[in-house]
């Protein structure tokens, strides 16, 4: 069984930085992308930035391009999301996905909740200006 655990969340001023964490166990194949999606009062769940774990392929949201880096770790069981130059905007529920990965990564971050196999709790990120 999958799991994913986040961390990282918390208070920033706008312009600061986080680095959420997503520790990932039970995965069973080679082929996964791991993303991250956030959820901000009364909007839809987006996708922010995934990762193929098999080649190291990544995805961005226009939004974050340039100011968010997501990365893995050698043993791919710890999926990371840089931010910088953090904006209110940014301010939501980041949550971790998983899913076997049989498309690109692009696609995988337009995804709906429901298309994905695995999800984390999720960690609140909270931008102030």
């Amino acid at each position: 069984q999958v799991q994913l655990v986040e961390s990282g969340g918390g208070l920033v001023q706008s312009g600061g930085s986080l680095r959420l964490s997503c520790a990932a166990s039970g995965f069973t194949a080679d082929y996964y992308g791991v993303g991250w999606f956030r959820q901000a009062p009364g909007k839809e769940r987006e996708g922010v930035s995934c990762m193929d774990l098999s080649d190291n392929s990544t995805h961005y949201a226009d939004s974050v391009k340039g100011r968010f880096t997501i990365s893995g770790d050698n043993a791919k069981t710890t999926v990371y999301l840089q931010m910088n130059n953090l904006k209110p905007e940014d301010t939501a529920v980041y949550y971790c996905a998983a899913v076997v990965l049989w498309t690109s990564v692009q696609v995988m971050c337009e995804m709906s909740q429901y298309e994905l196999d695995y999800w984390g709790q999720g960690t609140q990120v909270t931008v102030s200006s």
